[in-house]
């Protein structure tokens, strides 16, 4: 039995470990309004930049531009695992790094080659330990404070003059699409060849000038800076929601621990005056 001092040590510990677990959980419902906006301010344009390029390339003859329609081969492929800077969400991180796993696994069960772009430190961590061979490279955006278009453009350009110089063959970005606080999707996205078969229709009948091989070969490299820059977006709100969701189990846990605590004490404290009154009444009685 622990003596009450270790007691009130360790109620005192948990109670300042409380009031942390609680303000990284304000923190977080902050910055998940700023960033739960941005990404769903994001999703239109990815959207709408889908729609256009799938009528737009169901307008051409031909395969189109190797962005759209790929170089004939799928053996090398690219994985972007796009992570957190930082733990303690949760799930949130090994849900994406997860889902990675399962894609390389059943890729190399196919005798396909796997290379690795890890955007964010976490998902690195967890991917080296098994994959480090794989890693081409780690992205570091721990001193971005506001995301912006201009963080993912360098590395959609990067990507693509990956395949350009015929590094790989197909690319696919996983990231967490943002539902709610608790709920996070861990989402694959294949960004080249491009996937955009689902757009829907634009209304209206519509002429392109110039014709629509020019026009994807501009709007395809800057799709991909987009869709990256969305799934960073999202991953941002996700990211949030889950440190949100953990730091508030995190508290409630942390109280229930105190509570329990508190009675071990005092009823610890309870036992040790009973005792020295017995020792009293009896020194009394024995006088």
């Amino acid at each position: 039995m622990p003596s009450l001092k270790d007691l009130r040590n360790r109620i005192a510990s948990v109670k300042a470990t409380q009031k942390i677990t609680k303000a990284m959980q304000m923190v977080a419902a902050a910055k998940l309004r700023r960033a739960q906006t941005a990404a769903e301010a994001a999703r239109p344009y990815a959207e709408r930049m889908e729609t256009v390029l799938a009528n737009l390339a169901s307008g051409i003859s031909g395969g189109g531009p190797a962005l759209l329609s790929g170089n004939g081969k799928s053996e090398t492929h690219l994985l972007i695992v796009a992570t957190a800077e930082r733990g303690l969400c949760g799930g949130f991180n090994s849900s994406i790094v997860r889902l990675a796993r399962e894609r390389i696994t059943a890729l190399q069960a196919e005798g396909k080659t796997v290379k690795i772009l890890c955007i964010g430190k976490k998902g690195y961590e967890q991917l080296k330990r098994q994959y480090e061979k794989l890693i081409v490279e780690v992205i570091d955006l721990r001193s971005v404070r506001q995301l912006g278009f201009e963080n993912a453009d360098p590395i959609g350009k990067k990507i693509i003059g990956w395949f350009e110089d015929g590094q790989f063959d197909v690319a696919t970005l996983f990231y967490s699409k943002f539902r709610s606080v608790i709920a996070q999707i861990p989402t694959a996205q294949q960004l080249i060849p491009a996937d955009i078969q689902g757009g829907a229709p634009l209304s209206g009948a519509y002429d392109c000038e110039p014709g629509e091989d020019e026009i994807l070969e501009a709007l395809l490299p800057r799709n991909i800076s987009v869709q990256i820059f969305r799934g960073l977006l999202e991953n941002a709100a996700s990211e949030q929601g889950a440190r949100m969701s953990a730091m508030d189990s995190a508290t409630r846990n942390a109280g229930e621990m105190i509570k329990k605590q508190t009675t071990i004490y005092n009823r610890s404290r309870q036992a040790m005056i009973t005792k020295e009154l017995i020792e009293i009444i009896s020194g009394a009685e024995a006088l």
